[in-house]
């Protein structure tokens, strides 16, 4: 039997479906070029790539789209590789026909109306496919290699820079225009360019700076020798290119010096001073580009070296390179896969590491929705400054017991066991800890495990007044697994139901109407069902019994003294969830979850794609995916130690290029 059988009657009515679709008889594919021309629109506009792609909730399938920056030829081949999916003898059964038509279960819901022009051609290529009898499986297309571009200092980069290069304390950065989030983190390249805002913001920060580093004399060391007067050509000439070295983390060019001499004599003679010349010269270099940004697609082979170090230094500790790793470029010591390995090493081990993956984990969990999260104080009234710092400090702690002392990752999902102060002790309902922030074992009937037990992710994913289903489900799916979940269809009503006296209900309840609305079920069951399993855990983390319904008296209500205090209503929670699309989810709490999601594949690899994105400011391409599986591999054979995965990213071709061997 064929693996794409099905009954005779839904047979015969598909066929009664294909004779009569208006148009269908008329188009006729020749070759390849009617996929790319006719059908693939029709995919894109039914949203079928986002979905069916590495980073889709359809990534497990044996669909996945090339990405938006294929070629027409990888295109092609695409559309040919498509005949795995073909029954031959039985063209209208095909799952590229039943699944996109939801005339058998497909996690995405109908994209295709049964019947209209779209399926049309659908069918038109479908057919096309069943006759062809040289394509045996999925065709191999040639990657591209993967693409760098031009890197710019992040806010947080500047500040930690100019710390090291002038001893400045300021964080200068910190008033520049706000950096956006995009594919998740601040230092995406995409959002890398200089505003006007933004280079007024450098302009004004080089002067002051500049000015506060050499106000009163030298005393930040950064003159290598003692000037006889204010025109010693000897020690101006050591001064720019020691300071030049260390801004521009490279040597200067001939060049370069000679117009930084002249800029350093024209302010040396206005005053007759070394120090207004020097002064004038870290100005300058302090607004160059070759200080601002840091990396380029293709530089100079002389240069390599040094942009290795660049790249190296801003992803391992979020600052520039020491005289250590510029010495190692300028001994061709950052020339191989295992040079690059032994630089790593030695910068894992010191502290400044700490502090830049901290900036990852910040990032990766939107620490700054917790910081500025609100909260009803009338339900919440111990929600406070100290509170959130007590959360997010738990969470770092977590991150760095398992990425500092070699522990095994996947914890961070399932650990019984967690970094508690007196405070976040109470929250959770455990005794005080003897010490603040003390290792202690959960429970075994908490219901807590790693991150998704903790107040941050619970947090961060409710509104100030209660839990967001929608929203927990929606983090899980993006943050841990690495899925985008397709945008709700543009004119869609999200309105929920409103909360009344005449029949209180709880937020499974209220959101039944998304699940059982076409238009929003296909979305809603995605992230909703994932969400419900954390429902015993309220909107600043707390363990609850039962939902409680608060509703306060209308304006109108007061003023007829009909309700004067809020009515509080305690429902039943069902805390059942599961992820829809992989089996064997179903949990009911976060330890559940956690337990599932330290042993999935999906989201070990998803560890490895956040921290490919944050270390090359990017999101993967089809042509990374060798980058990916590499660091993977190494991933899940040094059993999950997380540091052995930075070491992998920073040894791959995506991240250095392909000098290295």
């Amino acid at each position: 039997m064929s693996p794409f059988s099905c009954s005779a009657g839904t047979f015969v009515l598909l066929a009664f479906l294909i004779v009569v679709q208006p148009g269908s008889a008329q188009r006729v594919a020749n070759d390849a070029d009617f996929f790319v021309n006719q059908l693939l629109p029709v995919f894109t506009d039914s949203q079928c790539r986002l979905c069916h792609n590495d980073n889709g909730v359809a990534s497990r399938s044996r669909l996945q789209f090339p990405d938006a920056a294929a070629d027409r030829s990888r295109l092609k081949a695409f559309g040919l590789s498509l005949r795995t999916f073909v029954d031959p003898e039985h063209p209208v059964r095909s799952l590229l026909v039943l699944k996109p038509t939801q005339r058998i279960e497909h996690t995405g819901g109908q994209r295709i109306a049964p019947g209209s022009p779209e399926e049309g051609t659908l069918l038109t290529w479908v057919r096309y496919l069943a006759a062809l009898t040289n394509v045996e499986g999925r065709p191999s297309t040639p990657r591209s290699k993967p693409h760098g571009r031009i890197r710019r200092l992040t806010h947080s980069q500047y500040n930690n820079a100019v710390h090291d290069l002038l001893g400045d304390q300021t964080n200068p950065a910190d008033q520049f225009p706000q950096e956006d989030y995009i594919h998740g983190y601040r230092n995406q390249i995409e959002g890398q360019g200089i505003s006007p805002l933004l280079a007024e913001g450098y302009r004004q920060a080089a002067e002051k700076l500049a000015r506060n580093a050499l106000r009163g004399g030298d005393h930040q060391r950064l003159i290598p020798c003692d000037p006889t007067s204010s025109t010693d050509e000897s020690c101006r000439d050591a001064f720019i290119r020691s300071f030049g070295r260390k801004a521009f983390r490279r040597p200067l060019t001939n060049e370069e010096a000679h117009t930084y001499g002249e800029l350093f004599r024209l302010g040396a003679n206005s005053r007759n001073q070394f120090i207004e010349g020097a002064r004038m010269v870290v100005e300058a270099m302090l607004q160059s580009p070759s200080f601002l940004f840091y990396a380029e697609p293709q530089p100079p082979p002389e240069l390599r070296p040094y942009q290795a170090a660049a790249l190296l230094s801003y992803f391992l500790w979020d600052t520039m390179p020491d005289d250590a790793l510029l010495q190692a470029a300028e001994d061709g010591h950052l020339d191989t896969k295992d040079d690059i390995r032994s630089q790593a090493s030695r910068m894992l081990d010191d502290p400044r590491s700490r502090r830049a993956f901290g900036q990852f984990l910040a990032q990766w969990l939107r620490f700054d929705r917790v910081e500025t999260a609100v909260r009803d104080r009338r339900i919440y009234p111990e929600f406070s400054v100290e509170l959130v710092d007590s959360m997010l400090e738990e969470t770092r702690r977590l991150f760095n017991h398992l990425v500092w002392k070699s522990g095994d990752f996947t914890e961070f999902f399932s650990s019984d066991y967690g970094f508690l102060n007196t405070t976040m002790a109470r929250l959770y309902g455990f005794g005080a800890p003897k010490e603040e922030f003390q290792h202690i074992s959960f429970p075994v009937d908490s219901g807590r495990a790693g991150i998704l037990g903790q107040a941050t992710f619970l947090t961060v994913t409710s509104k100030p007044a209660d839990t967001s289903p929608t929203e927990r489900g929606l983090f899980v799916r993006e943050h841990f697994l690495c899925q985008t979940v397709p945008p709700p269809p543009p004119g869609t009503d999200t309105t929920l139901p409103a909360l009344s006296h005449d029949g209180p209900m709880t937020n499974r309840e209220r959101l039944q109407v998304h699940l059982s609305n076409s238009a929003c079920a296909a979305c809603h069951g995605l992230v909703d069902n994932v969400g419900f399993g954390f429902e015993r855990y309220d909107a600043i983390g707390r363990f609850r019994e039962h939902q409680t319904v608060t509703i306060f008296p209308t304006q109108d209500e007061l003023r007829r003294k009909a309700r004067t205090k809020p009515t509080e209503y305690a429902l039943p929670i069902d805390p059942a969830g599961f992820i829809h699309g992989l089996a064997g989810s179903a949990f009911s709490s976060p330890a559940e979850l956690g337990r599932y999601l330290a042993n999935d594949p999906g989201c070990q690899k998803c560890v490895v794609k956040q921290l490919f994105r944050y270390a090359l400011g990017r999101p993967e391409t089809d042509a990374d995916q060798p980058s990916i599986e590499f660091a993977f591999e190494r991933f899940r054979n040094s059993r999950f130690q997380f540091r052995e995965l930075i070491l992998a990213i920073v040894t791959t071709e995506s991240f250095l290029g392909s000098r290295q061997s």
